[in-house]
């Protein structure tokens, strides 16, 4: 632990947690070297500082930021996959949840989908905001960047899926044709364009952004904690009611099902019925572990390390 500047630090190896004392957190990805893409060790990092504030009475909004040149470019395309898939078939093998701290939804906890925080979560978006980082961007609340930023959703360029919420969040958040632009374009839009299309609070200088952000940070901190909280998680379940309505009615068809005989005709449609029943990111899940089973999946991230266009084979 040491300090810096108003902030106390806890060095996560990459990942950076510092809290100063008038409750606001800082959370700052810094692998430059990856453009700030992440292995499966800081995914697991960024999870747990998000853990962290979410369970600290002390902090009532957090900052996220990036190092150098990029904000957050997701997952590091020539380590995570592979990673993922042994920590997959080890745990499908031991029949755990973990296997030394790492867990299958490191991922999308990491970039805020599927996480119930209902604290305040500002970004401060100094780069490139591509893949995991537009993820991430859907699960703040605030977002500031600098006229160098860019965003983009680079997984179709890469015969990828967008698994990790920003194909759900996206079109809830912003209008529809802008968000399929961004969707299927893949293309990497400014700074500019992304405050135009409604994806971003403010455009600063770079030198101003983390004191725009902390300036936001405090014009919410004056108010009072549970009372912000609520109003986010008020203001979320309005946005995303679908997804505890549909897990509320599979739960309760599930608890009618087994009140009844198994030659009851009535109870294999309520099983099929509760097969049927899926919430927007559950169906995007699927989604995405159909598309990263075909051969574009595989081809996609090999030319991008071979610095050579794809051959898409539609397979």
């Amino acid at each position: 632990m040491c300090r810096w500047g108003r902030y106390t630090v806890w060095e996560l190896m990459a990942i950076h947690y510092a809290q100063d004392s008038a409750h606001v957190v800082l959370i700052t990805i810094d692998r430059p070297e990856a453009r700030n893409a992440a292995d499966m060790e800081h995914f697991k990092l960024l999870r747990e500082a998000w853990d962290r504030f979410r369970d600290d009475e002390q902090a009532w909004v957090a900052i996220v930021t990036g190092t150098g040149e990029a904000f957050f470019s997701g997952a590091d395309l020539k380590t995570y996959i592979p990673e993922i898939t042994k920590l997959s078939q080890a745990i499908a093998a031991g029949g755990q949840q973990e296997i030394d701290g790492y867990r299958l939804d490191d991922g999308t906890k990491a970039v805020l989908r599927n996480y119930e925080l209902n604290k305040p979560v500002i970004a401060a978006v100094n780069g490139f905001c591509t893949a995991g980082g537009m993820e991430m961007l859907g699960g703040t609340d605030i977002r500031i960047a600098c006229p160098e930023a860019k965003f983009a959703v680079m997984e179709p360029k890469r015969g990828l899926f967008a698994g990790g919420g920003t194909t759900v969040r996206l079109p809830r958040q912003i209008p529809w044709a802008h968000a399929m632009e961004l969707l299927l374009c893949a293309d990497l839009i400014d700074a500019q364009h992304a405050l135009q299309l409604g994806l971003l609070n403010r455009v600063v200088p770079r030198e101003q952004l983390l004191d725009t952000a902390r300036e936001f940070a405090q014009r919410i901190v004056v108010n009072a904690p549970l009372a912000v909280q609520a109003t986010k998680a008020s203001a979320l379940s309005g946005l995303y009611h679908d997804e505890e309505e549909i897990k509320t009615t599979r739960a309760a068809i599930k608890a009618i099902a087994r009140t009844l005989e198994d030659d009851n005709p009535a109870k294999s449609l309520l099983i099929e019925l509760t097969k049927s029943l899926r919430t927007a990111f559950e169906r995007e899940s699927k989604h995405a572990n159909v598309i990263f089973a075909t051969e574009d999946a595989k081809e996609g991230p090999k030319a991008f390390a071979e610095k050579r266009p794809p051959v898409w084979k539609a397979q």
